[in-house]
C-alpha cells in the first residue's frame, strides 16, 4: 500500500489499475479504482487540491485508453484480434464465392425490374417514374397489373440502381452481377462491424473476437444467400440488410457516444433500407431490442434513442401509401399469387384458417431445415410444391414445437440478456413479415427472404460453437487459445461445405434455360416452374436448326405443360404456351383447343385471342396449300376473320380460297379489303387486278395491274402472271 499526501488529507490507493473514475459524492470526493479484484474505494474530504487530483485521473485516463489500443489476449495469436484483416478476409470471401456469376446472363425476375421495365431501360431520365409507381408498373405498365400480388411492391432503389447502371454501361448483366457480389462483401463487413458493436462489453474477451468472426463467416459462406446475390433482382434484398445493418450500427455509436448527428445517419440507412424493402421495419424492433441486449441501458435511455429510426419507419409508410394507398387489398384469387386456394368444383376457394396456419407452420420448419442443411435448394417453391398440410402432419407439429421451445427459450433468456436468446428474437423478427403469419405475402416460400433472418442464425451458430469450448472447459471462459480449436475446426468445416454448396448453386443461375431445368429436379410438383420450363423449352425450339432437335423440345414442353395445368386447372398462361408449342408443330386443333380454354378462363386474354387467330390463319393455309383441303381451308379462314378482321393475310388468303372456289365477287371483295389493309402492297392490288380479270371486270382488273405494276415493276413476274 502507499501514502501519497496531498495537502489537507491523503488518499490511500490499494491498487493501481487501468480502469479509474472520479466522482463526487456530497462533500466527499471518492476515489473509486476498478480491477480484476474486488475494487476498494478511499475518501477524502473536498478541498482546493481537488483540481490536481482531476489533472492527474485525466492523465491516468489518457494513458490507460492508449494502453487499451495495444492490449493483446494472452495466449491467442495476433491474427485472432486484427480487425482489418478479418475484414477484408471476410469481403474477399463474399465476393470470390459470387465471381462464377460474372458470365451470366440476366435470369428470372430480372426482365421485370431490368431489360422488360420501361423506366429502368430509359436510364436516368427512368428515376421519377420508378419512384412515382409500384415496383411493377414498368413491366406490366398497367395498375391493375402491377398490383397482382395484395398490397403491391414499393421497392424504388434497387431499381434506381439498375436505371444508373442502364444509363452508363447499358444493357450489361455482368456489371450487375459484379455490383451485387460487392454490395455482398460489403454487407458482410457491415455485419462484422455491428457484432463487434454488440458486443463491445467484452472487449477483452475471446467470446467477442470468436462469436463476430464465427458468424459472419457463417452468413457469408451460406447457399441460403444465393437466390439474392446471384440473381440481380435480389438486389432488393441486399440493400435493405445493408441499409437496415448500418442503421444498426450508428444507432449503437449514437447511443454510447451521445451523438445524435449518428442516430440521424443511423435513420438515413434505415429508410434507404426500407426504399429497397419493405422487411427493413423489422429493425424498428431490432434496434431497441438491441440497445437493451447489449448498451447496458435502462428503457427510458434507449427508447428515445429509437424515437429516429422510428420516424424514419412512419417518413417511409406515409409515402409509400400515398403510391399505392393504405389497404393491402384482397387475397388474389390466382393460385400464382396465393396459394393458400384449393380446387373445388371447377373453381378455386379459400382453404379453412387451421389448414392455413398448419402449412405456414411446415414453412416455418422448412425455413429452419434450409438453415441447418441447406440441399435440395430450388428457386420455386410455388404450388404445389408446397403442399396444403393438415395439423396431423408429423412435420407440422414438429415445427411447431420447435418454434414453440425457440420462443420460450427467447423469453426465458429476454431477462438474462442472453446473447443466444437475443440472435433467436432477431430471427423471429426479421422473419415475421415474410412468413404469412402476419399476412400473406402470396408465396410460400422463398429462399431470398432468409437474407435478413439468417443473420440470427449466424449467431446463433457462433454462440453454440463458442459455448461447446465453455462446457469442454467446465463452463468456464476459455483462458487459451487452444481450447476453440475444435469449435473452430468445426466452424471452418461448416463453412467449407457452405461455400462449395454456394459456388455449385451458383452455376445454375446461368440463365433461365439453365436454372429451370436445374430446378424442375427438385421443384417437380410446382406448376409455376413446369410452366416455366414449357415456355423456355419453345423459346429453345426456335434457335435449334435440327428439325429432329426442334421437334423433341416442343414435345417435352409439352409434357411439362400438361403438367402443370394437372396441378394448377385454371393456370391460363399454360394454356396460352400450350397451344403455342402444339402451333408449332402444325397440330393446329389441339392448339385451337387450348387457346379456347385459355379465353374460357379469361375472356379479356388478348394474346390468347390473338394467337388463336393466327393459328385458325395459318391452319387454313396448311390445309389448303399443303392438303388440299379448300372446304378446311375456308373453314378455318373465316373463323381467323372473326378473331382477325382487319389482318392483310387473313384477308388475302380468304380471296384466294373463294377465287379457287369459284366465288369470285366474294375474292374481290376479300382482295379489296386486303388492299385497303395494306394499300402499300403491290402485291395486294395485283390480286385486286386478277379477282377483278376472273370475273370479267377487264378495264378494272387491268387498272389494279397497272397500278401494281407502277408500284414494283417486278410483281408480275413474282406473281407469276
Amino acid at each position: 500500500m502507499v501514502n501519497q499526501d496531498i495537502g489537507y488529507g491523503f488518499v490511500r490507493i490499494c491498487q493501481i489499475t487501468e480502469y479509474e473514475s472520479l466522482y463526487r459524492y456530497s462533500n466527499t470526493l471518492k476515489i473509486a479504482i476498478f480491477g480484476k479484484k474486488p475494487h476498494f474505494v478511499c475518501e477524502l474530504p473536498l478541498n482546493e487540491d481537488k483540481l490536481h487530483i482531476d489533472s492527474m485521473a485525466k492523465k491516468n485516463k489518457q494513458s490507460s485508453a492508449k494502453r487499451k489500443k495495444t492490449v493483446q489476449l494472452k495466449n491467442s495469436p495476433a491474427w485472432f484480434q486484427n480487425q482489418r484483416l478479418h475484414m477484408i478476409l471476410l469481403f474477399t470471401l463474399g465476393f470470390l464465392l459470387y465471381a462464377n456469376t460474372f458470365g451470366h446472363q440476366y435470369t428470372q425476375d430480372d426482365a421485370i425490374v431490368i431489360t422488360d421495365n420501361v423506366f429502368t431501360t430509359e436510364g436516368l431520365s427512368g428515376i421519377g417514374g420508378i419512384l412515382q409507381y409500384d415496383t411493377f408498373y414498368g413491366f406490366f405498365q398497367d395498375e391493375g397489373k402491377a398490383t397482382l400480388v395484395a398490397g403491391g411492391r414499393y421497392r424504388p432503389l434497387s431499381l434506381v440502381t439498375f436505371a444508373v447502371e442502364y444509363a452508363i454501361f447499358g444493357q450489361n448483366p455482368t456489371v450487375s452481377h459484379v455490383i451485387n457480389a460487392l454490395l455482398f462483401g460489403a454487407t458482410a463487413v457491415l455485419l462484422y462491424l455491428v457484432l463487434l458493436q454488440l458486443l463491445a462489453g467484452k472487449k477483452y474477451s475471446r467470446s467477442r473476437y470468436f462469436i463476430t468472426l464465427a458468424a459472419a463467416l457463417v452468413f457469408v459462406a451460406h447457399p441460403i444467400h444465393t437466390e439474392a446475390v446471384a440473381n440481380i433482382k435480389g438486389r432488393d434484398e441486399i440493400l435493405a440488410l445493408l441499409g437496415s445493418l448500418g442503421a444498426l450500427y450508428f444507432a449503437f455509436l449514437g447511443f454510447r457516444q451521445k451523438n445524435w448527428t449518428k442516430q440521424i445517419l443511423g435513420a438515413l440507412c434505415l429508410f434507404l433500407g426500407l426504399l429497397s424493402k419493405e422487411n427493413a421495419i423489422t429493425f424498428v424492433a431490432i434496434i431497441p431490442l438491441s440497445l437493451y441486449f447489449f448498451a447496458q441501458a435502462k428503457p427510458r435511455e434507449y427508447l428515445p434513442a429509437s424515437l429516429p429510426y422510428l420516424a424514419a419507419a412512419l417518413a417511409f409508410v406515409l409515402i409509400r401509401s400515398s403510391i399505392l394507398g393504405l389497404s393491402l387489398g384482397e387475397p388474389s384469387g390466382e393460385l400464382m399469387n396465393n396459394p393458400f386456394l384449393e380446387y373445388q368444383n371447377g373453381r378455386y376457394v379459400a382453404i379453412g384458417f387451421g389448414a392455413q396456419m398448419a402449412t405456414v407452420i411446415y414453412t416455418l420448419g422448412k425455413y429452419v431445415q434450409l438453415l441447418f442443411f441447406p440441399h435440395p435448394l430450388t428457386h420455386d417453391y410455388y404450388p404445389r410444391h408446397i403442399e396444403l398440410m393438415s395439423w396431423g402432419d408429423p412435420l407440422v407439429l414438429l415445427s411447431l414445437l420447435f418454434y414453440l421451445g425457440m420462443i420460450a427459450y427467447a423469453i426465458r433468456g429476454l431477462f438474462r440478456k442472453d446473447i443466444l436468446a437475443y440472435a433467436i428474437l432477431f430471427y423471429l423478427i426479421t422473419i415475421s413479415l415474410v412468413s404469412n403469419v402476419v399476412f400473406a405475402i402470396g408465396t410460400n416460400l422463398a429462399e431470398r427472404l432468409l437474407f435478413m433472418p439468417s443473420v440470427g442464425f449466424s449467431i446463433v451458430v457462433a454462440v453454440l460453437l463458442y459455448r461447446l469450448a465453455r462446457l469442454r472447459n467446465g463452463q468456464q471462459a476459455p483462458t487459451q487459445f487452444r481450447q476453440l480449436y475444435l469449435p473452430g475446426v468445426i466452424l471452418i468445416l461448416f463453412c467449407l461445405g457452405l461455400s462449395v454448396k454456394t459456388f455449385s448453386r451458383n452455376l445454375a443461375w446461368k440463365d433461365n434455360f439453365t436454372l429451370f431445368t436445374t430446378d424442375i429436379q427438385t421443384s417437380k410438383n410446382s406448376a409455376k416452374l413446369r410452366n416455366a420450363v414449357g415456355g423456355e423449352l419453345i423459346a429453345q425450339y426456335r434457335d435449334a436448326v435440327d428439325p429432329i432437335l426442334k421437334e423433341n423440345k416442343l414435345r417435352e414442353s409439352i409434357g411439362h405443360l400438361e403438367e402443370a395445368i394437372r396441378i394448377h386447372p385454371t393456370y391460363k398462361n399454360a394454356y396460352l404456351l400450350l397451344g403455342n408449342a402444339h402451333f408449332y408443330l402444325n397440330e393446329f386443333d389441339a392448339a385451337i383447343r387450348s387457346y379456347q380454354q385459355a379465353l374460357q378462363l379469361d375472356p379479356g386474354y388478348e394474346e390468347a385471342r390473338r394467337n388463336l387467330g393466327v393459328t385458325y390463319r395459318d391452319g387454313g393455309k396448311f390445309y389448303g396449300e399443303q392438303q388440299g383441303d379448300l372446304a378446311k381451308a375456308t373453314q378455318y379462314l373465316n373463323q381467323a376473320l372473326n378473331y382477325l378482321p382487319e389482318d392483310y393475310e387473313t384477308l388475302r388468303l380468304l380471296g384466294v380460297a373463294n377465287g379457287m372456289g369459284g366465288n369470285q365477287q366474294q375474292a374481290i371483295e376479300y382482295f379489296r379489303r386486303a388492299a385497303e389493309a395494306n394499300p402499300e402492297s403491290a402485291d395486294a392490288w395485283y390480286n385486286l387486278g386478277t379477282a377483278h380479270l376472273a370475273a370479267g371486270n377487264t378495264e378494272q382488273g387491268q387498272a389494279f395491274r397497272q397500278k401494281a405494276i407502277q408500284m414494283d415493276p417486278q410483281v408480275q413476274q413474282r406473281m407469276g402472271n
